[in-house]
């Protein structure tokens, strides 16, 4: 009773704005008290309405009135301080439905404190302060405000449980150790506490430490990204330096070979010209001369004649020579010819050395554990063999399907397949019904005289038009392209020539996480092709592709 008292007198002198004690408090005619500057605060929020309400009771005041401070209830709030009166408590200081309550107080519940372990209950600031000073509680176990403390009473014995059995794992009251506990290996639960601390302890210890390798690995990777992604930023600049030097060379052998022509057509020119004046100087001479010999042949006179006859000057030797219009010609046809040549070799050498800085990027690695790196031999490769099957649903109406879905020849007619969404219509090709992720490797086999295709593609690629669907046209398919004269490589309809000569069985490397894809010549030894570094969103599938002339076949070998 007398905290419910000391309740009411905190709710009745504490400003009901501020929900402190009042200070320098003002009585309104309403009977509602408040502190001077909180209702001098609310009422000049309502000065615009000109309307001056009540917090309390909302009863309207105009116009408003004059405050005048309450002398005797501010001596009593001052009194009650001197007694001990504290603010009434907060909201954030009662308990709320997440919260441990105060099993001491009464009407509105403030928070726990601390709980008691002996007491089984648990206490306000105020209720805990028997605890402190009282010595009858100075063995008491107080913990955090804790809502299981019922789970500490033995629910066959209505005791608190002080010790635990070993024997059955649980924690036990003093009664269950002589009942049905008696000949069980029996402690208390602080004996049972203490060794269970130092098995967590020693956890403890074993957690901190792999947190603090896991931290120490995070920060190296940490530092193996940034490394990584400025030798990467280098050799970007670095590379691109080099290829501007060698674009700005070819620039300048461009403009040497422009300055080269232009020099030499100015050249040539020039000699055309003078020998063109000099036709012009001796055929004006030759029409003045003919003239000349004309109108001395229509002279009468016989000895005038002879006397103008005999005084003609000499002919003078002929410069112009028949060797120009039968002379061969020599343009610069010739020049274009070896330009041409040029590029095929530059070609040639980027097709031979590309493999090599191919090769080289895909040779990066970082320091993580145990690293995959690409087989080296036939053998290691086929630790990741993969049988193909092909799906009969995606196959063009003119390829045949045999030895168990793994062979397709291309037919001269079409063939009686259902309608289906997935076919390809637009190109000689089909692709595996297996999806392929992680490390994959197969082989493929051609038998035939115009060529084919191997590949991986999307399952998402078109099925018909020519460069949305046909493998290695688009940005969904990689795809080698065998000839009997050649191999090239062709992604996004750029080919890229990676070989001479003839490739009649093909192996594919996939490493779909690693974005690495390559293709070898299989014969005695493994002979690296092409290799592809990118980054796969989708799983991939296999897949072949023809050319037109029938009875060439492509099988998916069974790899042993």
């Amino acid at each position: 009773m007398a905290q419910t008292g000391v309740q009411l007198q905190r709710e009745t002198f504490s400003c009901s704005i501020c929900l402190d004690l009042l200070n320098d408090p003002v009585t309104l005619t309403c009977g509602h008290s408040f502190c001077m500057n909180c209702i001098k605060d609310h009422w000049d929020k309502e000065e615009e309405k000109k309307i001056y309400s009540c917090p309390q009771c909302r009863k309207i005041f105009t116009p408003r009135p004059e405050l005048m401070k309450s002398t005797m209830l501010a001596d009593l709030v001052e009194e009650l301080k001197k007694t001990g009166l504290h603010p009434a408590p907060a909201d954030h200081c009662y308990a709320g439905a997440e919260d441990v309550a105060c099993d001491v107080c009464t009407g509105r519940k403030l928070k726990a404190l601390k709980s008691c372990l002996d007491c089984l209950a648990s206490y306000c600031e105020e209720h805990l302060q028997p605890h402190y000073q009282s010595p009858a509680f100075n063995k008491h176990k107080l913990v955090e405000p804790s809502k299981n403390l019922q789970e500490n009473i033995c629910p066959h014995h209505d005791e608190v449980m002080k010790m635990f059995c070993r024997t059955d794992q649980q924690c036990i009251c003093y009664l269950c150790s002589v009942d049905e506990h008696k000949d069980h290996d029996t402690v208390s639960a602080a004996a049972e506490r203490k060794q269970k601390q130092r098995e967590l302890d020693l956890s403890r210890e074993e957690v901190q430490q792999r947190v603090q390798d896991i931290d120490r690995d995070v920060r190296v990777l940490q530092q193996e990204v940034e490394a990584l992604t400025l030798s990467a930023d280098k050799a970007e600049e670095d590379t691109g330096e080099i290829f501007t030097e060698m674009m700005l060379l070819l620039q300048t052998r461009s403009s040497d070979v422009k300055q080269q022509i232009r020099s030499k057509l100015e050249t040539e020119v020039r000699r055309v010209r003078d020998a063109e004046e000099k036709l012009q100087q001796e055929l004006a001479e030759l029409k003045k001369r003919e003239a000349e010999l004309k109108q001395l042949s229509l002279t009468h006179d016989h000895t005038q004649f002879l006397l103008s006859y005999r005084s003609l000057p000499a002919l003078s030797p002929s410069t112009h020579s028949s060797t120009i219009d039968v002379r061969p010609l020599r343009h610069f046809e010739d020049v274009t010819a070896a330009v041409a040549k040029l590029r095929v070799q530059l070609q040639d050498v980027l097709s031979e050395k590309w493999t090599n800085i191919s090769l080289a990027v895909t040779e990066v690695d970082v320091l993580l554990t145990e690293p995959e790196p690409e087989p080296k031999t036939r053998a290691g490769f086929f630790r990741y063999s993969q049988e193909i099957t092909l799906d009969p649903n995606t196959a063009h109406t003119r390829l045949l399907l045999s030895e168990g879905n793994r062979k397709v020849t291309v037919m001269k007619k079409s063939q009686s397949y259902s309608h289906h969404t997935d076919r390809f219509t637009g190109c000689y090709q089909v692709m595996s019904k297996e999806s392929l992720t992680g490390r994959c490797y197969w082989e493929v086999e051609w038998t035939g005289t115009a060529g084919f295709c191997v590949a991986v593609t999307y399952k998402n690629i078109s099925r018909s038009g020519s460069g949305e669907c046909k493998f290695g046209y688009n940005d969904k398919s990689w795809a080698l392209e065998c000839k009997q004269k050649s191999c090239s490589f062709r992604h996004k309809s750029i080919s890229i020539k990676v070989s001479d000569g003839l490739s009649s069985r093909v192996g594919v490397y996939l490493d779909h996480r690693a974005g690495l894809l390559s293709f070898y010549r299989v014969s005695d030894t493994m002979t690296l092709l092409h290799r592809v570094q990118t980054t796969f969103t989708q799983p991939l599938c296999a897949g072949v592709w023809f050319y037109n002339p029938p009875a060439d076949t492509a099988e998916f070998c069974k790899l042993k």
